[in-house]
């Protein structure tokens, strides 16, 4: 993840990335997307999201402009819920 001082071809890749992660927000896909709130060589982000299958949720992952662009590593981790909060409502 870019922490210090993004190029203008690094901001491009990035605002591209902010992008692909809304659209696939708004169409359900993603169920959470953060980073952490440091910026050193520990900041990293989170992409909490449900795919058909792990090769559905690669391409997710590959598609990420950000990744693409070398500007971001990502790595993939399949995850089951087993405990989860009861909503506000």
């Amino acid at each position: 993840m870019v922490t210090d001082g993004p190029t203008p071809e690094e901001s491009e890749t990035v605002s591209r990335h902010f992008a692909y992660l809304t659209d696939l927000t708004e169409k359900g896909v993603m169920i959470l997307v953060g980073r952490t709130q440091n910026n050193d060589e520990n900041t990293l982000g989170i992409a909490v999201f449900e795919a058909e299958d792990e090769s559905a949720a690669r391409r997710i992952m590959e598609n990420d402009p950000a990744v693409r662009g070398g500007v971001m590593r990502a790595d993939l981790y399949p995850y089951q819920i087993a405990l989860m909060r009861r909503s506000s409502e």
